[in-house]
């Protein structure tokens, strides 16, 4: 499993184009939030998620194996029990990197991923690591410089 800073990079560098299974089209949730920082950074996203046509202005697939395009990571934002068939479409299509997202960690998945010859990452998110490595922390105000919760005097009215 992929959990090193020059792997970590090496995949986000040469992998453009990321299916998100489980794509929200809620601009409040976190995959779409991860989507559209993506988006904006010059990656193609293919949303994966039976339930929308399109998402962010990009065709919606009802699942990996519909995608017409080869697809370099397979972004999961699905629960941990439901990766092992995201894995298994992951391997059907010939993606490169199975990447759960933070909070889902099925080891079982990631092997069998790794097994067949992906890269597996586990327990991580590709906008704040993209960020990290990248130097994109600061976009819409991840990075304000602020460690307190107590909010700025010159806010209060």
């Amino acid at each position: 499993m992929v959990d090193d800073i020059p792997g970590l990079r090496r995949i986000l560098k040469t992998s453009k184009v990321i299916a998100v299974v489980g794509l929200s089209a809620d601009w409040f949730r976190p995959s779409y939030f991860a989507a559209k920082y993506m988006l904006e950074h010059g990656y193609t996203v293919i949303p994966v998620n039976p339930k929308y046509d399109a998402i962010l202005g990009q065709k919606c697939y009802k699942s990996l194996r519909e995608i017409p395009v080869k697809v370099d990571i397979v972004d999961c934002f699905r629960k941990t029990e439901d990766i092992m068939p995201i894995a298994e479409d992951a391997i059907a299509i010939g993606a490169k990197v199975l990447w759960q997202q933070l909070g889902v960690k099925n080891i079982e998945a990631a092997r069998k991923v790794e097994a067949a010859g992906l890269e597996a990452v586990i327990d991580r998110c590709v906008k704040i690591e993209h960020g990290r490595l990248f130097g994109g922390l600061n976009w819409c105000g991840v990075n304000t410089k602020v460690i307190s919760a107590k909010r700025p005097q010159w806010l209060s009215y």
